[in-house]
């Protein structure tokens, strides 16, 4: 039976409300009799018909909040695409005119922002993949269980990874602009870098961890674990 919504928001995001209810059904599953397991009610519904009945709409409403948040999420991963993909063509003080190379090729924070660019290009093409994957499954009640559940975490993953290399490659071309004059410039830039990778953990941290929590700690969810000694 569908629970309490004060139950069903111990989690976040309808999706992982869908999936801790199937854990909950398998742990329940998993206690009583095989025999008891395909038995049917007056209705001539079995424990799993009525499950799925049950929580049809819940079902529902989890496909919609995925597909809307890997939507959302791989609008934000296609623009740091194009633009990392842009950036690894114009490099910061742009190329000497004889040889064609980039007049800042031995610098160290030029080999700082070659590495964050193709970084963030990257797990942002990781993230764009994840979310299409997302969009396109075909959302199966076990897929809630453990597919869905870890594309949306590696998704995210990726999603923070090209974030973070992005500020650093921003960062790491004040360094090569302002080599000269106005020193303070950089650091301040990078100081405001940073700001968007803390927002970031703090909007979707809660929602990674959930995922994360439920997923692989699933074994231990509703039951204390048992250390032995050997």
């Amino acid at each position: 039976m569908l629970p309490e919504q004060t139950r069903l928001c111990i989690v976040s995001g309808v999706a992982l409300q869908m999936q801790r209810e199937l854990l909950w059904y398998k742990e329940v599953e998993s206690m009583v009799q095989p025999s008891l397991r395909e038995m049917k009610n007056k209705q001539g519904k079995t424990p799993r018909d009525l499950f799925t009945e049950e929580h049809a709409k819940l079902m529902d409403k989890g496909e919609r909040w995925m597909k809307e948040t890997a939507s959302q999420c791989m609008v934000v991963a296609a623009l740091i695409t194009t633009i990392m993909f842009a950036a690894a063509f114009t490099f910061p003080g742009g190329n000497n005119q004889e040889s064609g190379h980039p007049i800042f090729k031995n610098e160290s924070a030029f080999l700082v922002f070659v590495i964050t660019d193709a970084i963030s290009l990257f797990s942002s093409s990781a993230s764009i993949l994840m979310f299409l994957a997302i969009l396109t499954a075909r959302y199966a009640e076990r897929d809630f269980l453990a597919s869905l559940p870890i594309k949306l975490m590696i998704g995210l993953l990726a999603l923070f990874i090209s974030i973070t290399a992005m500020m650093i490659a921003f960062s790491a071309s004040f360094f090569l602009v302002y080599t000269k004059g106005m020193k303070w410039v950089p650091y301040l830039i990078t100081g405001l870098a940073a700001s968007p990778v803390v927002l970031f953990v703090g909007l979707q941290f809660g929602l990674f961890y959930d995922v994360v929590r439920t997923t692989f700690s699933s074994r231990f969810l509703f039951k204390p674990r048992r250390h032995m000694l050997y």
